[in-house]
């Protein structure tokens, strides 16, 4: 039975969290679940998501489906709510300095996603009109579900900050609603991957970009750059914003060909083969390394076909080989080098000037 004690933490953890592990440990789906507690797809959303309470006829089937007893639940529950309640209250009373410190806010101006703000009373005001939440307190309850959710490629040498993260994710989000898509088709994803690969050979983001875009907006997947703020070191996320439409978004971080392409397909791998469910933030333990090595390998195959795999075994630190080769396989001589460099072909020093090189511009 859970005992209260003076630990308060700065979060929650839905009930959810608790049937999550349940489920994964049992590798029980989350349908098989569903059907076992009579309820509807949306309603067991609901309830991992803490958006519906517990009440007692939940907890009975929770304890007849997952074991434990109804108290253990209801107890559980109990403790959520609280916990939510008491972040709100000290919300209120502690100000929103502290939040505010945790959020870029000097380059969310800069980037032209908040407009310039005299004092920080309308700062506060202007942060949670941006995140769309009423206080800090629901601020932490949203985004601790979508940090959750998200799925990023990210460097292992740093450590992300949450809100710079949280705000990159927002940004995202608010793009990707406003570009118009078609229903989501896995299937026409997919062969349109095919037709995306060429533009992989394109130097010019003022041309490719756009028509990565409209690719896969015809698919239902809104594609979105966006620029990482100081903290936030993801590369790309995945996630649906609706039932219809899935969010791609990039932050083109490292400013190159190889890195950029092959975060796309990795993403668009997240998208194909592991459909709508959570993906893998670093650090959440909510999916296995299973499928991030899928969405690696998914790439990896999209690029370099597998027929070519021997070839490339083969080239070495030839720049001209690694040329022609790039040429007869459709992709980008940077795209080569770079695989080359992750199978540890030849060095992470050699050929990188077949890479091609960004810079961000201001408007």
């Amino acid at each position: 039975m859970l005992e209260k004690n003076d630990f308060h933490p700065d979060w929650t953890s839905p009930p959810g969290d608790t049937i999550s592990d349940i489920l994964q440990e049992r590798n029980l789906s989350l349908l098989e679940f569903a059907q076992r507690m009579g309820l509807t797809p949306k309603d067991t959303d609901e309830l991992l998501h803490g958006r519906a309470a517990i009440a007692n006829e939940i907890a009975e089937r929770l304890g007849a489906v997952l074991g434990a007893s109804a108290a253990f639940w209801m107890t559980r529950e109990s403790q959520y709510r609280e916990d939510v309640v008491r972040l709100q209250h000290e919300t209120q009373h502690t100000g929103n300095g502290e939040w505010l410190s945790e959020l870029p806010v000097k380059e969310m101006i800069e980037f032209g996603w908040l407009e310039p703000i005299r004092n920080s009373a309308n700062e506060a005001k202007a942060c949670l009109r941006f995140f769309g939440v009423p206080n800090v307190g629901a601020w932490r309850e949203r985004y601790r579900d979508v940090l959750e959710m998200a799925a990023f490629r990210t460097s292992r040498s740093f450590n992300s900050r949450p809100g710079a993260v949280a705000a990159w994710l927002r940004q995202g989000e608010l793009s990707g609603a406003s570009l118009d898509c078609n229903s989501w088709e896995s299937n026409r994803f997919q062969e349109m991957l095919l037709n995306i690969r060429p533009l992989t050979r394109e130097k010019d983001p003022s041309f490719f970009i756009p028509e990565l875009v409209k690719h896969c907006a015809e698919c239902g997947v809104a594609v979105v750059i966006v620029r990482a703020p100081t903290g936030c070191r993801a590369s790309g996320a995945t996630r649906f914003i609706s039932q219809d439409k899935a969010l791609l978004l990039l932050s083109f971080r490292h400013l190159s060909d190889d890195h950029f392409w092959f975060t796309f397909f990795h993403e668009a791998g997240h998208l194909l083969l592991h459909g709508k469910k959570a993906l893998f933030l670093e650090g959440a333990n909510i999916a296995s390394n299973k499928e991030e090595e899928e969405a690696n390998e998914f790439a990896a195959r999209i690029l370099i076909p597998p027929k070519f795999q021997t070839t490339l075994f083969k080239l070495g630190a030839n720049g001209r080989e690694v040329i022609k080769f790039a040429r007869l396989v459709g992709v980008s001589p940077g795209i080569v080098v770079g695989q080359l460099q992750h199978l540890r072909l030849i060095k992470r020093d050699q050929l990188n000037n077949l890479k091609r090189r960004f810079t961000w511009v201001s408007d």
